[in-house]
């Protein structure tokens, strides 16, 4: 009589007899699991496909593969895994989600019969039991779609023959990322119909990526940042316009109009109605960083031309739109005396613009060195990080 053994060095109909007993199990407990398949990367013009294309890689310096192909069958195959609660994980600094990487288990066999090899890095999973059926966007359903990042065989699939029967990989959520952009654009189906009829135009297609990429979000965050901050800070430097400024070329000190005296009253007669806007000879006691705003001070009317006007009066302001900045001018009688330049002006970074921030970017100025001869203070970081010649 033979030894009794369970294990053989070739599969024996012990192996086939769980085999197949697993596998019923699969289908009787299991879960369709939607397969998109990686094909490799993205081929190139004049590449033919091959079954080796998912053994290369694309960026051999970072060693990635970003653009990447994949099938566009869908394959179908029971999986097995255990539903998990999403925890806060407080035992490190913030909050960390727990519980978002499932272990998925599936018959080993039939992975292999039906979709030609194992699930490997790359490949995406979308399971249907954890779709979004009730999203707040406009779109019937949200699908879950999870990426594999580690595949081996399962210890709880080894049998009494000691040959396995389950493939486990571990899965992370999907991304909105270049990789897998081949799944991102597909269109979702809106949950209400289009406004011209049964026809379905571009503009009610909502794209998978447009859902889960937080890049369309963060621009429109960064929009409403930008706006807002145009709201509050429409020009740069101070506004000094809202201040009524007095004076009529004597020292302010001496005007009888100040919070502290005591000679206007109300039944004063020395302001009267008709007593006219004071004039000023310039707001310099009003200056500081970037105030100038090409505006006469209190509202006093002013001229925009590209040249001076005949026969000015005394007072007169003109701004002059041909300078860059605009500047302002008022006549003092005999001559057109320059008050300001028009430095105030949108928030942008022209070489117009005369902030120090925008004097910082465009700084167009050459620094001498003994070494490296000149070096400009404005370079692109491709070119500042280029290998140079060691002399």
């Amino acid at each position: 009589m033979p030894r009794l053994s369970l294990w053989s060095p070739n599969k024996q109909n012990d192996y086939r007899f769980l085999d197949r007993s697993i596998r019923e199990m699969f289908t009787v407990g299991g879960i369709d699991m939607y397969i998109h398949k990686y094909m490799g990367p993205e081929l190139k013009e004049g590449d033919t496909p091959s079954e080796d294309d998912i053994l290369k890689i694309e960026d051999l310096l970072f060693l990635e593969n970003r653009n990447r192909n994949y099938e566009d069958d869908i394959r179908v195959i029971r999986g097995v895994y255990r539903v998990q609660d999403l925890d806060f994980d407080l035992s490190q600094f913030g909050l960390f989600v727990a519980g978002d990487n499932l272990f998925i288990q599936f018959h080993y066999n039939d992975m292999i019969d039906y979709f030609g090899r194992k699930l490997m890095n790359g490949d995406v999973i979308e399971i249907p039991n954890l779709k979004d059926y009730d999203p707040l966007s406009n779109v019937a359903s949200i699908p879950k779609f999870y990426v594999v990042q580690e595949g081996a065989f399962a210890s709880e699939g080894f049998s009494a023959t000691w040959y396995p029967h389950l493939w486990r990989v571990k899965c992370v959520p999907m991304k909105g990322s270049q990789e897998f952009k081949d799944i991102l654009d597909k269109c979702l189906e809106p949950t209400h119909p289009s406004i011209d009829g049964d026809q379905e135009t571009d503009d009610d297609c909502c794209s998978l990526g447009d859902l889960l990429c937080q890049h369309n979000k963060n621009i429109a965050i960064n929009d409403g940042v930008v706006w807002e901050a145009n709201d509050y800070v429409p020009l740069s430097g101070y506004d000094n316009e809202k201040f009524f400024i007095l004076g009529d070329g004597q020292d302010h000190t001496e005007s009888p109009v100040r919070a502290d005296n005591n000679i206007i009253t109300v039944d004063s007669d020395l302001l009267t109605a008709d007593s006219g806007i004071p004039q000023i000879i310039s707001d310099g006691f009003a200056l500081g960083y970037l105030t100038g705003n090409g505006m006469p001070p209190n509202g006093r009317p002013v001229t925009r031309a590209v040249k001076f006007p005949p026969g000015p009066g005394e007072g007169d302001y003109v701004l002059r739109m041909d300078y860059v900045p605009n500047r302002l001018f008022k006549y003092d009688g005999t001559m057109w005396v320059m008050i300001e330049d028009n430095v105030r002006t949108d928030m942008y970074l022209g070489h117009t613009v005369k902030t120090q921030r925008s004097g910082f970017v465009n700084n167009d100025e050459m620094i001498q060195t003994t070494d490296r001869g000149e070096i400009p203070s404005r370079q692109s970081l491709s070119k500042l990080l280029e290998p140079k010649e060691d002399n």
